[in-house]
C-alpha cells in the first residue's frame, strides 16, 4: 500500500504586530533650571513620576548633562517634549527609543 506524504494543514494566519515608533524624551542641564522647577514640571507632567524618581533623575541631568526621563510611542513622546519645554526645561531632540 502506498501512502501518500501528509500534507500540512495551511499555516494559520498569523497577525502582524505594528510598532509604532518608539521616542527617549531627554533634558539637558543648564543654569537656569533649579532642581525644585525641574522636578515640578516631571511629576506634574509626566504620567506616573513620583517625587523621588524626579529628583533623581534631576540629580542625574546635573551630573551627567542630561536624562532620558520618558521613553514610549512617537505621539505621546512630541507631547512630552513640548510640554516640558513650555515650561522652561532645556531638551534635547526627540530620540529613538
Amino acid at each position: 500500500m502506498v501512502v501518500a506524504p501528509s500534507r500540512s494543514p495551511a499555516p494559520i494566519a498569523q497577525r502582524r504586530s505594528e510598532h509604532y515608533p518608539g521616542v527617549n524624551v531627554i533634558v539637558l542641564d543648564d543654569d537656569v533650571n533649579t532642581f525644585q522647577h525641574v522636578v515640578e514640571v516631571l511629576v506634574r507632567h509626566l504620567p506616573g513620576m513620583q517625587p523621588d524618581r524626579a529628583w533623581e533623575l534631576a540629580h542625574r541631568i546635573d551630573g551627567e548633562g542630561s536624562a532620558v526621563v520618558w521613553s514610549g510611542p512617537l505621539e505621546q513622546g512630541e507631547l512630552y517634549h513640548q510640554l516640558l519645554s513650555a515650561e522652561g526645561l532645556t531638551m534635547a531632540p526627540l530620540g529613538q527609543g
